[in-house]
């Protein structure tokens, strides 16, 4: 008999099955576990898709450049300077990158008073309210961006602005303050009066 490999060897009772080799080999993985496992996998991948859709929201709210119209504080008057040298007064409203929108509208008259053999006239500038004019504008202007130089917000306390509240306060009194200056100046004889829109001072280089 062969007694080398004895201790080696399961020993097997006579008629019993051969036990079966355990070593080497894995327990399957049962349906519970892929479950868990499938469900960690779907919480992190929506747990990335909510940080990407943050992300990208963020990306678009602030990422951008701020429009021009933010700048805009609405309830006060803004000048808007045209590239013709007018300024005008009054409220912007709609305004896009073709045009703006104004209303509450004033400006600047200038009545130019010429005294006979002098070369120079003197300015009297007073504020003048949109609509009294001889075509009867309306109190509302759409002005094209390519025709607006600039803009500004204007304080409460600023000249404008305070001659614009002397005008709602007392409308009928200016008005007539404004005509008989007009007229005074169209009777009489000895000096010449002109009433032009204010326009913004520009310089011109010598040649």
């Amino acid at each position: 008999m062969d007694f080398a490999n004895r201790g080696t060897r399961p020993v097997v009772a006579d008629g019993a099955a051969p036990a079966p080799a355990t070593g080497g080999m894995h327990k399957a993985p049962n349906a519970s576990s892929i479950s868990r496992i499938l469900r960690i996998m779907m919480v992190v991948l929506l747990f990335a898709g909510t940080v990407l859709a943050v992300a990208l929201i963020g990306l678009v709210v602030w990422g951008r450049t701020p429009s021009e119209a933010q700048y805009i504080e609405k309830g006060k008057y803004q000048a808007v300077f045209l590239n013709g040298g007018q300024v005008y007064f009054g409220k912007i409203g709609k305004f896009n990158e073709k045009y703006l929108t104004l209303s509450d509208i004033f400006y600047l008259r200038v009545n130019q008073q010429v005294q006979p053999g002098q070369t120079t006239a003197s300015n009297d500038v007073s504020l003048a309210k949109l609509g009294s004019e001889l075509h009867g504008p309306q109190d509302r202007m759409v002005i094209n961006r390519s025709e607006v130089q600039f803009w500004e917000n204007l304080k409460d306390d600023g000249q404008v602005v305070k001659a614009i509240t002397t005008y709602k306060a007392n409308p009928d009194a200016a008005n007539a303050a404004t005509g008989a200056a007009a007229g005074t100046g169209a009777a009489t004889g000895n000096q010449q009066q002109t009433n032009t829109p204010a326009t913004t001072p520009t310089t011109t280089k010598k040649q």
